[in-house]
This record gives structure tokens, sequence and C-alpha cells, in this order.
């Protein structure tokens, strides 16, 4: 490895060392901001001598921190699947809400929950949302490489804006027909933190888990891309092999984020864009750092949910949008220049 390399390295530790500092400050913001104001005390009560069933600890232990660390999980398996997809796909417009993953996550976690043909368990939600993101990115991918030019970035990128649209528009007609599902999954579909419980952050944090384990054992391979196809190739590395891979990684991801927290968009997109040079060096490191990018991004966009029209809450979904949608302008501009 070369001297340029491993300061690139260096960098990136330094980097992921602000980006975990910077999650304990917004956490720790987090789990004093809310529509109940409990004092201090309370807090210093719960760490002294926890247990005493009052309703500040409730609140504290669960519906707060909860509610937390459904931001960290989700936000750190947005923002790896967003660097997955940008390195496998060598397309820096590629993140999970605009390549059709969360469409078709959200679409598999509606159809089931309004037609079940069987019981599903919790534990299995996440798998089936991981089915549904990987079934309509593999249908993007095949529209994508149809045609005389083969496999086009720019074309997967449009085929994923129109089938995500196909996709939300099934949803919508899904919910407009069954309205006891639209009444229980409206704030899921928006894209929300709040009302999580432990039990879907058991269900959901170990396949996160696995899949950011699977991700960083894909990045020697992944990292070979950046000297372009054919020499990866001959470097051992398999391009179809790994980029199948890597699909499947980023479905468990995605999916497992949607059927947490709900289709929240372009956490994936923001994470990786937002450090210099991440995409020339892909790497373990590289990889939590955009993970730990998106828990801090997510974390961000939840305390702004609850805090700036306090007591009122805002859907977490909305914040995303408001901040991903100009950066996905300005990328498409810069690209197009």
């Amino acid at each position: 490895m070369n001297a340029g390399a491993l300061r690139a390295r260096q960098r990136q530790r330094h980097y992921l060392l602000v980006t975990l500092v910077v999650i304990a400050i917004l956490a720790a913001c987090h789990i004093l901001q809310g529509p109940r104001s409990i004092p201090l005390h309370s807090y210093l009560s719960l760490l002294q001598s926890p247990g005493q069933q009052s309703f500040d600890e409730f609140v504290i232990l669960f519906l707060r921190l909860p509610r937390i660390l459904a931001a960290v999980a989700a936000g750190a398996a947005l923002g790896a699947s967003g660097f997955l997809l940008q390195t496998a796909m060598r397309n820096r417009l590629g993140e999970p809400q605009i390549l059709g993953l969360n469409a078709g996550a959200s679409l598999a976690v509606v159809l089931l929950n309004t037609y079940p043909l069987f019981p599903l368990p919790p534990l299995l939600t996440p798998f089936a949302a991981s089915f549904g993101a990987g079934a309509l990115f593999g249908l993007v991918l095949l529209l994508s490489t149809a045609g005389r030019n083969r496999f086009d970035p720019d074309k997967m990128v449009f085929f994923g804006i129109a089938l995500s649209a196909l996709a939300n528009a099934i949803v919508s007609a899904v919910l407009i027909l069954n309205e006891d599902t639209l009444e229980e999954l409206r704030f899921w579909l928006v894209g929300d933190t709040a009302g999580i419980g432990y039990a879907a952050l058991a269900a959901t944090v170990p396949t996160i888990l696995i899949g950011l384990l699977f991700g960083c054992l894909l990045m020697p391979s992944l990292a070979a891309f950046t000297l372009g196809e054919t020499i990866a190739s001959s470097l051992g590395a398999s391009v179809r092999r790994t980029r199948i891979a890597a699909l499947l990684v980023t479905a468990l991801l995605s999916g497992s984020a949607v059927s947490l927290v709900g289709p929240i968009g372009f956490i994936g997109l923001i994470a990786p864009a937002f450090w210099p040079r991440l995409h020339q060096l892909p790497s373990a490191m590289a990889l939590l750092l955009s993970a730990m990018s998106g828990s801090a991004l997510l974390l961000a966009a939840d305390l702004l949910a609850v805090s700036l029209m306090a007591p009122v809450e805002l859907p977490t979904g909305a914040l995303t949008g408001l901040a991903g949608a100009p950066v996905f302008i300005w990328l498409v501009a810069r690209k197009l220049t």
C-alpha cells in the first residue's frame, strides 16, 4: 500500500472517530428532548438506582431510548447500503430510495400485512422486506441491462425511479382499499422512528449486523472495481458474483431498515457523499464510516423532527426528503455538466 493510500486510511479512521463522537452528542441531546419535560434529576436517579418504575423512567427507557437505537441501527443500514450500491454499480447516484429497494421492501411489508398468506413471525419481517427490496432492484437491473449498450448506470437510475413510482402506486391502491391497514401503517409509510419497541429492534438489529459483516467481507473485491472491470477480473475478482453478493447484502440492509422505520430516503445518498474521496479507496473502514454517518444523519433528522415544532412531532422521513432532494439534484447536475 502506497503512502497516499495509508494517509487516506488514516483520515478515514479520524473521520470515523469524529462521527462516533457526534452520534454520542446527538443521542444525549435526543434523550433529553421530547413532548414531556423530564427534569435532570430523573435521569440522575435512573443512573443511580434503576427500577423505580416511575413514569419518567418509563418514558426514558421505553419511548426515547428505543427511538434513538432505531435511528442509529436504521441509519447505519441505509448509509452502508448506499455505499455498497455506489461502489458495486460504479454510480454515485446509487441509493436504496432512488433505485427501488425501499419501494420494494415497502410493497412486501404492506402486502404481507394486508393479505397474509400465513402468520409471519416478527423475526422474519426483515427478511420478507429484504426479499421485496431485492426483487424490485433485480427488475431494475434486468431492465437497465437490456438493449444494445448493456449495463448503463444512468438507465439504472431512471428505471429505479420509474419502478419505485409503480410500487408506490400499488401500495397506495392497496391501502385505499384496506383502511385498517392504512391506519396501522400510515406513520410507518412516511418513515418514522416513533413508537418502536425493543421487540422490533431485536428482530432487525441482528440482520443489520450480519449485513454489515458481509459488506465488510465484500470490500476487497469491490475495491478492485475502482481499477475497471477488466483489470478487476484479471486480479481474480468475479464482477458478476461480486455484484450479485453486493445486491443481496444491500437488500438485506435496506429491507431491515425499512421494516424497522419505514421507507426513509436519501440517507444512503448523503452519507457516503459527505466525506471527500471516500469512493476512491473502498474498504471496510469506508463502509463503516458510511454506516456511522448514516446513523448520525438519521439521528439528527429525528432530533429535528422532535424539536422543530415541539410538542408536535414531524415525520422523520419528511425531513430526510427535504435534505436529500437538493443533494440528489446537485449530484445529477454535477454528473451532467
